[in-house]
Parts: C-alpha cells; sequence; structure tokens
C-alpha cells in the first residue's frame, strides 16, 4: 500500500511512519518544511512532498495514487484552532476524493454520547464526521488520554507528580479515564491499512485499565518509585485555572494544556469494543505503558516529542545575513574564542547544549527569563530536549527551535519565547590553524517596532554575563572533557 501521513513531523507520526514502512508500505510524507525531515533515521526511506493541509491546491499532487491517507494533524497551539481543523479535515477529504484514495484513518478523541462537549473534544469529533460524510472510506479511532514517553498528556501527569508531593487537585480529577498506551495506538494506525474497503466508521480505543486522573497519579508515583503522594481536593480549581498552573509546574504551555484540561472534565471511557474483533492484538496495562515510557526518558531514547510541532507564529524566515535584512535594521552580538580542544570535542559540548547540559552561562539569568516568557504564556525553558548528544532539524530546544545543523560545523537555533521580535543564536565550530579549533557565537535580533528596540537596550547590559559566559564556558567544557579523554 502507498500511504500519505500527513502530520509526520508530529508526535505520533514521527512514531508512524517508520512502523508503516516496517511492514513493507510505501510511504509519502506531507510537510510544510521537508527540511525538518531531513535528520530523521527514516528520511532516505520515504518520499517527502511539501504542502499544507489548509491550502487545497496544494494537496492535489500529494494525493496522487496514494491507497491511505493517515490523517494525524490538529492545531492546539492555534486560538482559532476549531475553525482551522475544520477547513484542513474538508480540503484533505476533497482531495482525497478526487484522487480516489481508499480510505483515510483519524485518530480523534475519546468523548461521551451526550452533552456538551470541550472545545478540543468538540473539533475532534467534528473532524471525524467530515471524514466519515465524505466520499472516502474512514477509520476514526476515538482515543482518550495516550501514554508514551514524549506525548503532551504524558508530560503533564509526569510532571505534575513527579514535582508535586503535596497535589490540590480540582474535582474532574475523579472522573473516569480509559488510557492507552502509545504502542497500541500505533498497531491500529498501522493494521487500519488492512480493514475491508467498505469499512466507514468510529471506533473507540483504550487501554484495559479504566482509571480516574487522580488514580493515574498515584499509581504513576507508584511505578516511579516516588513516595506515596498527598491529594488535597478544592472545588474552585476551573480547568482555565488548572492550565495556568499546569503552565507554571509542567513543560507543556497554557496554550496546549487549556484544551486538554478541558477535555478532562468528562469521563472518556470507551462506549463500544468493536476494535478488538476488527484488529485483535494484546494490550498494554496503565501501569507497563508508564513503566516503559519511564525507562524510555531515563535511557534517553525518546523517539518524538510533543514539542515537535511548531509554534504557529513563529518565524519560519532564514537567518539574516547582514544588518540590512528585510530592510531594517538588526542588532548582533558576535563572539569568537580558540580553544586548545579539538573540533570533534568542542562541537560535542555544542550539540549538547540546553535540556539537562544548560546552557553554560549565568544559569539564573536564563531561568527567570524563562520563568516571564512562561507567565507570559510562552513555551519557556522547560521543554528540554528528545536525546541528550544529538539533535534534528526542526525539533525543539528548551524555547529554541533547531533551523540549520551541519554535524560538526553549524547549529542554528530560532528562539520561540514571547519577545518582540525576531531572534536567532548561531553556534560555528572550526578547525585551527595549528592545532584546536575555533567556537564563534553569533546572536540576531531583529526588532518588530519601538518595543523590539527598547527590549533590546533592556538586555543588552546582561549579555557580557550570558553570552560571554557562554563562550568562556562551552570551550573550558571541551577542553576539561578533552583532558580527561587523554588522561
Amino acid at each position: 500500500m502507498r500511504c500519505l501521513v500527513t502530520g509526520a513531523t508530529g508526535y505520533l507520526g514521527g512514531r508512524l511512519v517508520p512502523r508503516l514502512l516496517d511492514e513493507g508500505h510505501e510511504v509519502r510524507c506531507l510537510v510544510r518544511d521537508p527540511g525538518k525531515l531531513r535528520d530523521v533515521p527514516w528520511a532516505g526511506r520515504v518520499e517527502v512532498v511539501r504542502g499544507d493541509v489548509t491550502d487545497r491546491d496544494s494537496l492535489v499532487p500529494a494525493m496522487r495514487d496514494v491507497d491511505v491517507v493517515h490523517y494525524l494533524v490538529h492545531s492546539l497551539h492555534s486560538a482559532d484552532f476549531v475553525d482551522a481543523d475544520r477547513v484542513a479535515a474538508a480540503n484533505t477529504a476533497w482531495a482525497a476524493g478526487n484522487a480516489g484514495v481508499g480510505r483515510i484513518v483519524y485518530l480523534g478523541g475519546l468523548h461521551p454520547a451526550h452533552g456538551q462537549l470541550s472545545a478540543h473534544l468538540a473539533s475532534r469529533k467534528e473532524v471525524g464526521d467530515v471524514f466519515l460524510r465524505s466520499s472516502v472510506p474512514a477509520v476514526v479511532f476515538q482515543a482518550a488520554v495516550v501514554i508514551g514517553s514524549g506525548s503532551a498528556s504524558f508530560e503533564m501527569l509526569r510532571y505534575l507528580t513527579e514535582r508535586l508531593p503535596v497535589m490540590v487537585t480540582p474535582k474532574w480529577v475523579h472522573n473516569r479515564i480509559q488510557p492507552i498506551a502509545v504502542r497500541d495506538v500505533l498497531r491500529y494506525l498501522v493494521e487500519a491499512v488492512g480493514l475491508p474497503a467498505d469499512v466507514n466508521r468510529t471506533y473507540d480505543i483504550g487501554g484495559p485499565d479504566v482509571l480516574t486522573y487522580l488514580d493515574m497519579m498515584l499509581r504513576y508515583a507508584r511505578v516511579a518509585g516516588l513516595r506515596k503522594r498527598r491529594v488535597l481536593p478544592v472545588p474552585f480549581l476551573t480547568p482555565r485555572l488548572s492550565s495556568h498552573w499546569v503552565n507554571v509546574v509542567t513543560p507543556v504551555p497554557r496554550s496546549i494544556a487549556k484544551p486538554l484540561i478541558g477535555s478532562l472534565v468528562h469521563e472518556v471511557v470507551c462506549r463500544e469494543h468493536d476494535v478488538r474483533e476488527a484488529l485483535p492484538g494484546p494490550l498494554t496495562g496503565y501501569d507497563r505503558a508508564v513503566r516503559l515510557a519511564i525507562d524510555r526518558i531515563r535511557d534517553g531514547e525518546v523517539e518524538t516529542r510533543w514539542s515537535n510541532a511548531s509554534v504557529p507564529g513563529a518565524p519560519a524566515d532564514p537567518l539574516p545575513s547582514d544588518p540590512e535584512w528585510s530592510g531594517g535594521s538588526s542588532y548582533v552580538d558576535v563572539r569568537e574564542h580558540r580553544t586548545a580542544a579539538p573540533p570533534d570535542r568542542l562541537w560535542s559540548v555544542v550539540e549538547g547544549i540546553g535540556g539537562e547540559h544548560g546552557w553554560y552561562s549565568f544559569p539564573l539569568a536564563w531561568a527567570v527569563r524563562g520563568w516571564f516568557d512562561r507567565l507570559a504564556g510562552g513555551v519557556g525553558l522547560r521543554r528540554g530536549r528528545r536525546d541528550p548528544k544529538r539533535l534534528h532539524v526542526g525539533e525543539a530546544l528548551d524555547w529554541w527551535r533547531v533551523e540549520e545543523l551541519e554535524r560538526g560545523r553549524l547549529l542554528r537555533l530560532r528562539a520561540e519565547m514571547r519577545v518582540p521580535g525576531l531572534a536567532w543564536l548561531e553556534l560555528r565550530v572550526a578547525a585551527a590553524d595549528g592545532g584546536g579549533s575555533t567556537y564563534r557565537q553569533r546572536a540576531v535580533f531583529v526588532p518588530r517596532g519601538l518595543a523590539g528596540h527598547v527590549y533590546w537596550w533592556l538586555v543588552w547590559p546582561f549579555h557580557g554575563l550570558v553570552f560571554g559566559g557562554m563562550v568562556r564556558n562551552i570551550t573550558s567544557e571541551a577542553e576539561l572533557t578533552s583532558e580527561y579523554r587523554k588522561s
């Protein structure tokens, strides 16, 4: 089968593609920026086409000769995600019908049969209905909380439990949920390709355990080997207030936490289990799913993360090459230092920057800036990194996005924090004449309006501490590592 995967740069899409390939399917990936798939391990085994589900015309060539479309796109980051997802689904259904596609496979949200749904769940249901009413047979899987390393739902659960030995909990934590392991979701998405051609329906999918969210936190603590958590229930924590709390305590920003928590006000339990007959197979229990996720995180083997998806509104422009870029002014901070460390050791420090390793300068300043960004609704520093040693283009690194990577030579990061302008940080490594290496660091800021200029001059006095400290400490770390290896 030839499968088209939309959302291949996202959490589930990035995991689905290699599994489809392993089953012998041909895979085409639809992405807005093909460069984001350049460094993934399976890049050479797929066809990558540029397109956007919100651009109907771009879908026409992407759908050509496709048997199955896996639709794994949603716009949680956007304030207008309901309208955006409706348009994207309609475009996809239209293009698939015109191209003679045999099936659409979509992962939606598990929801109650009656009553008013949260905006998030209502939108996921609406997208599924668009596909079911189209001329193309559709399989719409409906899942609740997905348990897997790197998923937004799991990150929320993990950080709330690990950081709060005493929990103040809202009433929605007593609602029942049927979580499902990410490995089981992926199996269903892969095996849906082989369902009979006339199947056009929803399937509720869930794991073998029905729990409350409180149960999930307490059992997470037990599996993770944490002390027993104390719970203080309160009646006044609305989903809106809870999303602010999650924004402060966890790496998941408010833009994602709010719709996810809005969905937790409902009890989401499978109403039917037909999928177990249509696609039989063992299911992963909650405790085992948690253990697998924890082990992946501790071993640094997280395939994809919720932060893989770009933040809407973030710049997609290349790094400005001169102060006259875009007809406006830009501010540049350039620093260079020669070190006795060989280029490969210096590069290993550069590529390992961020996350648990930090930014090699004035940690308090970075932490404070990250907190301000979180309070303003930004991503802050706590997104961390997917892998402790290696990066690839398009993935998130704390409040940055990897925009360009020439392994051994260049790392260019684009800021996704809330600033009145566009910002980049470029780190270069080169072999020096006579031995050792040269480290060159360039920070570029393109201000937006008067606020942008004021912002630059307000933070300028700290550049010596922050950027100067980075240069000194990165090169020192490379030298120390080199000396340690020699000894």
